[in-house]
């Protein structure tokens, strides 16, 4: 659903295409232009610090919000001077490029009016429904794949905020200080929000903001109104915070030097900083587990595991240097996992134990979602159109009307079929896979530290994605997407 400063050019010593526009010994950029890129780095960040709070944007009033900010912001990264990205970045932009085309040109085709025989081939079910249902139906020569037209369009304009939002952090970010900025601006977030969620789980009346507490009344949920989509949140502002503290204290820079020197390094100036931001992982992982997510528990273990593998692999060509590090990961680590547990424990082991997993809630109506995906497994019924086709395949009586499939992969394949799911799939895949294999070859100890926190976020966000629909929430749509954009910034990041 739903990232520094470069020396004097010369024309012996050329500036390289991808050199930033700023620096002591060049020109400064007119005022007018400086202007410009402060107020678009300044509009993502509050598209950032506000998205969260009315109620993780779910109204239609906030989401349009955001979809007219995104289009702004795209559009005066457009109308200023061009910032000069690193070559090997311009190339790998070029198939999610396409893919971007190709999917909104596939969005389109559900919404436009086709041939009543072209829509029966491609897809039986759009078919068989509307002559079913549809009183206009013999009288109409044409009808559309997407089953809720309207819903269709909607549904992809907001994806369309989504990618803008992305590629505008990859124009605006192009300084290590930004990068900076926008991971302490997240962590800031993200430790506000588990706090927050802490404090109202700690009232008698509690409230989501501005709005009374109606739901999960015995669970952490911060401005959230599902706990769920609350951990979804705070699981990919975690890891930023894991590796803004690697970065403050260079942790990747330790290997090789004498014991002395490492705890000058980890002990220097900044130290009462990077404190805070080690009280603030504590404050979110203890915020998760009280948030009584399942699934955020388990993503929680495995954002440290996979935290614990990455840092193996990047030390794995100097075993000798590698385990020291790796012990003082385990210790931290293990000291965030035991509090978080310890005082959350009771509330975990009780959501385990709530029903029978394999056979109460998700699976039930993953079957009938499975079903719908198979009927229509070209084109699929339409983007958005979930909650207005499931009705027809629900078997088990629901107490409510089920909005989304709480599996954001079942859900898209159904609406989008194969060939939209793969665009879609590959339009988020295609660039943090590039992105990672870009990273993992990379040497300088500051940008390995930067880089891994984007990657352990966005693998977090879509492993719950398996059981949820966090992607759904615009909220966390943006923040997955800025983190998107910081991920491809940092690993392609080259200092002039």
């Amino acid at each position: 659903m739903r990232n520094e400063p470069g020396g004097r050019a010369s024309a012996a010593s050329p500036r390289p295409a991808y050199a930033p526009e700023s620096g002591p010994a060049a020109a400064l950029p007119p005022l007018g232009e400086r202007f410009r890129r402060a107020l678009i780095e300044y509009g993502l960040l509050a598209l950032l610090i506000l998205s969260p709070l009315p109620a993780a944007s779910v109204e239609n009033w906030s989401v349009l919000a955001i979809e007219m900010v995104a289009a702004l912001l795209a559009a005066a990264t457009l109308v200023g001077r061009p910032s000069h990205l690193n070559p090997k970045l311009q190339a790998a932009l070029r198939a999610p490029g396409f893919l971007a085309a190709g999917l909104f040109a596939f969005l389109s085709l559900q919404i436009v009016p086709l041939p009543k025989l072209v829509v029966k081939i491609l897809s039986p079910l759009a078919y068989g429904l509307r002559e079913s249902f549809d009183p206009g139906f013999a009288g109409s020569a044409t009808m559309s794949l997407s089953l809720v037209p309207a819903q269709t369009a909607r549904e992809a304009l907001e994806l369309l905020a989504y990618v803008l939002i992305a590629w505008t952090v990859l124009r605006t970010v192009t300084h290590r200080r930004q990068i900076m900025r926008f991971l302490s601006v997240l962590v800031v977030l993200g430790t506000a929000q588990a706090f927050y969620g802490l404090f109202e789980l700690s009232r008698s009346n509690p409230r989501v903001l501005f709005y009374p507490k109606l739901y999960n009344l015995d669970a952490a949920s911060g401005t959230f109104i599902n706990r769920n989509h609350f951990a979804g949140y705070l699981e990919m502002i975690l890891p930023l915070a894991l590796t803004l503290l690697v970065a403050r204290v260079d942790l990747f820079s330790l290997a090789g030097k004498r014991r002395s020197e490492r705890l000058s390094q980890l002990t220097g100036r900044g130290f009462a900083v990077n404190v805070l931001a080690l009280i603030g992982i504590v404050v979110m992982a203890l915020a998760i587990v009280m948030s009584r997510s399942r699934s955020g528990v388990f993503v929680l273990c495995f954002i440290f595991l996979l935290f614990f593998l990455l840092t193996a692999f990047h030390f794995g060509k100097a075993h000798y240097r590698q385990s020291w590090i790796l012990t003082l990961l385990k210790v931290a680590f293990g000291l965030i996992a035991a509090v978080s547990l310890y005082v959350g424990v009771e509330a975990t082991v009780g959501r385990f134990a709530d029903d029978n997993l394999l056979q109460n809630g998700r699976p039930q109506y993953w079957a009938g979602v499975l079903q719908m995906a198979g009927d229509s497994p070209l084109v699929g019924t339409g983007w958005g159109t979930f909650g207005a086709v499931y009705p027809v395949y629900e078997t088990v009586p629901l107490e409510g009307r089920l909005l989304h499939a709480h599996n954001d992969y079942l859900e898209a394949l159904a609406e989008l079929g194969a060939v939209g799911f793969v665009l879609l799939l590959g339009l988020i895949l295609w660039p943090a896979v590039g992105a990672f294999r870009t990273w993992s070859k990379r040497r300088h100890p500051g940008i390995k530290g930067l880089g891994m926190g984007g990657f352990v976020a966005l693998a977090a966000l879509l492993v719950h994605s398996l059981t949820d629909f966090n992607l759904h929430i615009p909220a966390n749509a943006v923040l997955f997407s800025v983190v998107l954009g910081l991920s491809l910034a940092t690993a392609y990041y080259r200092k002039s």
